[in-house]
């Protein structure tokens, strides 16, 4: 499916984006939004574009939805992704190495921007009344992975899914709002402990340390969140005023994301060639996990 705004069952518009698809849910109003990359599954500039592409949409829609031939309101979208196993393993490590290697300051400056802009939009609920954001973490959210999941403002994960800042293993941070966001969940501590470690955790884990909302079993995520909207589908304009309360509360701007990016910037262009060579490790560990079986010996 390569259509953007598509609905059940699926209508094409003319917006096309090939690496992200969606598919709406009249009864609720339940827009889905999957990941479907090919290859790594990591955040290439195309994939960027592509999300960026369909959420601009909706903003400019004010969170409508073209359905059959009718024009339905999205009351919830869910950010979840079409690779099994795999929510999504973050930044683009092969374009890291090549645009630090290369002192191309405004090359990755212009990629924290893009991830930046598509963050905040999603934490901002797209600037749409009424409109609330779920993450379906069903496999491995890592890194930039991980950072989308905390931009939505319910975060629902299947048993096997593992999360993890790895940044810290090549001498970098997470630089496109982990910290803004684990902070506003779980408080300072948590976020440092989470991104100076570099551990992988299970959803369990985030569960008891409070930075997630939800666990269910392998295999029922999407029924997981649609039973989270189905309790809540009737109490919504009060779900809704809790989650602006705490915007309010506890704000998380675009000007404080972009702030934290170039501190990201700095810290890249200050890698050695020690830590480029162990990053391009997890770029070869990346390439190998989402290569397609051959049959053929290395």
């Amino acid at each position: 499916m390569n259509a953007v705004l598509q609905a059940q069952p699926r209508v094409p518009t003319r917006i096309f984006a090939p690496q992200y698809d969606t598919e709406f849910d009249p009864e609720y109003g339940v827009l889905w939004g999957f990941f479907a990359n090919q290859g790594n599954a990591c955040f290439t500039p195309e994939l960027l574009h592509d999300i960026r592409r369909v959420d601009s949409r909706i903003q400019a829609q004010h969170g409508m939805v073209d359905f059959d031939d009718r024009s339905l309101r999205a009351n919830y979208y869910v950010c979840a992704s079409r690779q099994p196993g795999v929510f999504n393993t973050g930044g683009d490590l092969a374009l890291f190495t090549q645009l630090i290697a290369e002192r191309d300051r405004d090359g990755l400056a212009d990629y924290a921007k893009l991830c930046i802009d598509n963050l905040y939009a999603r934490s901002q609920r797209y600037f749409c009344d009424g409109l609330i954001t779920i993450s379906l973490v069903q496999g491995d959210a890592l890194g930039g992975g991980f950072e989308t999941a905390l931009s939505s403002d319910i975060i629902i994960a299947e048993e096997q899914a593992r999360f993890g800042l790895p940044e810290i293993l090549f001498n970098l941070f997470p630089g496109m709002g982990a910290y803004s966001f684990l902070a506003r969940r779980a408080g300072r501590r948590v976020a440092e402990r989470l991104i100076l470690s570099g551990e992988v955790v299970t959803a369990r884990e985030l569960l008891d340390l409070g930075v997630i909302d939800g666990v269910v079993p392998d295999g029922e995520g999407e029924r997981g969140v649609m039973d989270w909207v189905r309790r809540q589908h009737r109490r919504r304009n009060g779900v809704q005023a809790v989650f602006a309360a705490r915007d309010e509360v506890q704000p998380v701007t675009h000007d404080e994301l972009m702030r934290v990016t170039g501190l990201w910037v700095d810290a890249a262009l200050r890698l050695d060639d020690k830590d480029l060579r162990t990053m391009q490790r997890l770029v070869r560990a990346q390439t190998r996990r989402f290569q397609p079986e051959t049959g053929l010996a290395d």
